[in-house]
């Protein structure tokens, strides 16, 4: 029995000294809900995420503060893509449009000879692009016109820009900064018509990389590429002024443009189209504004198309005929020279001749 009484007196202490060791090792209510929670029991608010401190002890609240501004800044050219034309950069498209042809020698008389005929070469600068696209691909030229609320846009620029009274609204829209302002804007609708050209072009002719170049290079640089029929309707023909002899700054970079455009919409150039319209945009942007502060007329491409000519066509030489053409007039001038001075000379001899006689 004693034997019995010690073996219970044994057990009742190890289990006060257990009773103990769980009071001892439990924590009170109140610190149980002042800690935190650990990662997989927050919720799905990147504010809760990122107030919740880290259960190690370390400091990561820079890495998560800076995540989201990473995210914003990818997410930049995307949203750039999506931006809508109408009205305000297709309204910045007519007006610079309008200005360049009023600053056309001969254009400030024929608004005041002939209104049609100085309205329909407006809207040639501001709709040549659809209009040479559509007659490459076999729609018709005069769907532009279907577009009633971009016709009267464009009128409205035309009228004010040419008729308003003491030519108040070029004069305000002439000042530098609004201008720098309107042509970095009509740039970027170039790079809006340039991918649409490529799509456009693409559903028509699938893979066909020629038709795709052409469509895009018509849609961006339309009014420069039409721009002598579009001096033919004003009563100008100006045959070496075609583009295609002597281009344009903006016909090259557009062409550039739609050779990059075609090569990304047909997966062979490893980069997104969002991408590479925002920074093909910054780029005409940045040239066109730098060329305007500079007023500079040279390509930035000289230096490289220079070298691409050398390398492909060689130095050109003038024909034989120009040169010989050239020493035959300074030959002769060097004759009628030597001519006329003989003539006095001889008259000099005779008179001396008669005197001795």
């Amino acid at each position: 029995m004693a034997q019995l009484h010690y073996v219970n007196g044994l057990r009742a202490a190890q289990r006060e000294r257990n009773r103990e060791q769980i009071k001892f090792n439990r924590k009170p209510a109140s610190s149980q809900t002042d800690a935190p929670h650990p990662p997989h029991q927050l919720g799905s608010d990147p504010a809760q995420r990122t107030a919740a401190p880290p259960s190690d002890g370390s400091r990561r609240g820079p890495r998560f503060s800076q995540a989201p501004a990473a995210m914003e800044l990818e997410q930049v050219p995307l949203l750039f893509s999506r931006l809508p034309m109408f009205p305000f950069f297709d309204l910045a498209h007519y007006m610079a449009s309008v200005m360049a042809l009023k600053e056309q020698r001969g254009a400030v008389e024929v608004s005041i000879r002939s209104p049609v005929a100085c309205w329909f070469s407006a809207m040639l600068c501001c709709f040549g692009g659809s209009v040479l696209s559509s007659l490459m691909l076999g729609e018709p030229p005069v769907a532009f016109l279907a577009k009633t609320t971009n016709i009267l846009l464009a009128s409205s620029v035309w009228y004010l820009v040419f008729y308003c009274p003491q030519d108040k609204f070029y004069q305000c829209f002439a000042f530098l900064p609004l201008r720098l302002l309107v042509a970095a804007m009509k740039e970027v609708t170039r790079t809006w018509k340039i991918v649409a050209g490529v799509a456009h072009a693409d559903s028509h002719f699938e893979d066909a990389w020629l038709v795709m170049i052409a469509v895009g290079w018509a849609r961006g640089a339309g009014s420069g590429l039409i721009s002598n029929f579009e001096q033919l309707v004003r009563g100008v023909w100006k045959p070496e002024t075609n583009e295609l002899l002597k281009m344009s700054y903006p016909v090259k970079v557009t062409l550039i443009g739609a050779v990059l455009f075609t090569l990304q919409h047909s997966q062979y150039l490893p980069i997104a189209r969002h991408n590479l319209m925002f920074l093909y945009t910054i780029f005409l942007v940045v040239s066109k504004v730098t060329m305007m502060l500079t007023r500079s007329t040279a390509s930035p491409f000289a230096p490289i198309e220079s070298a691409l000519s050398h390398m492909f066509f060689g130095l050109q030489k003038p024909p034989p005929k120009v040169k010989g053409e050239g020493a035959s007039s300074s030959n002769g001038s060097s004759v009628c020279d030597q001519s006329s001075s003989e003539q006095p000379r001889d008259g000099v001899k005779k008179r001396q001749a008669k005197k001795t006689e």
